[in-house]
């Protein structure tokens, strides 16, 4: 198992889109399984897991690890291909798919009291502004060296990518990366279509 990979497939992104297989993939990164193993820690059946396994092995996302002859039958073990995985959105997401899952994003607002528009060209400048904050200050040698980092959790690991590039960020960079987000903040909030909850019950006060 690698350290670390970087994910620029769009058919990975999609894979990775699912829960199910978010969960396998955890699971696989901790130590080698076999599908009836993930079955019963997933509440899953066989079938579905080998279904996601073999998704996933497709996409390099998921490998054997070993066989093992148990009686007269081959049990086989799997592993995740790397302990830590970067998606990279800037590359390797289509510019349609990133536009699709944004769109999603901005329709689930409304199940929060939060309901904004979401116009194709809108859209598409939310992706290129998320796009431009993701590059701002990216330094890709830190990510190899926090996915080596031994006895840290992959969720720290995560965190500790974000603290990595706010305290090396140039000032200029920091200067530019908050005035990108500034404006994504201003779009966004110039596509609410009525007042936030938030806002509604303040006006009652």
């Amino acid at each position: 198992m690698k350290a670390f990979k970087v994910i620029k497939s769009p058919e990975a992104f999609q894979l990775l889109a699912d829960e199910t297989r978010r969960r396998i993939i955890y699971l696989l990164r901790a130590k080698e399984m076999t599908v009836s193993q993930i079955s019963a820690e997933l509440g899953l059946t066989p079938q579905a897991i080998y279904h996601h396994i073999r998704k996933m092995r497709d996409a390099d996302l998921v490998e054997v690890a070993r066989e093992e002859r148990v009686d007269h039958f081959i049990e086989t073990y799997y592993r995740a291909t790397a302990e830590m995985f970067n998606l990279s959105h800037g590359e390797g997401m289509s510019p349609a798919y990133a536009a699709e899952k944004a769109t999603e994003a901005l329709q689930a607002l409304a199940k929060i009291g939060l309901r904004v528009r979401t116009d194709p060209e809108v859209v598409a400048r939310i992706v290129e502004l998320e796009k431009r904050m993701e590059g701002v200050g990216e330094k890709p040698e830190w990510a190899e060296a926090i996915a080596g980092l031994e006895d840290v959790d992959f969720f720290v690991k995560q965190g500790i990518t974000h603290l990595a590039k706010l305290l090396t960020m140039t000032d200029k960079e920091f200067t530019e990366y908050l005035g990108v987000e500034r404006e994504y903040r201003k779009l966004l909030r110039s596509l609410l279509e009525e007042p936030t909850k938030m806002e509604a019950l303040a006006r009652k006060a």
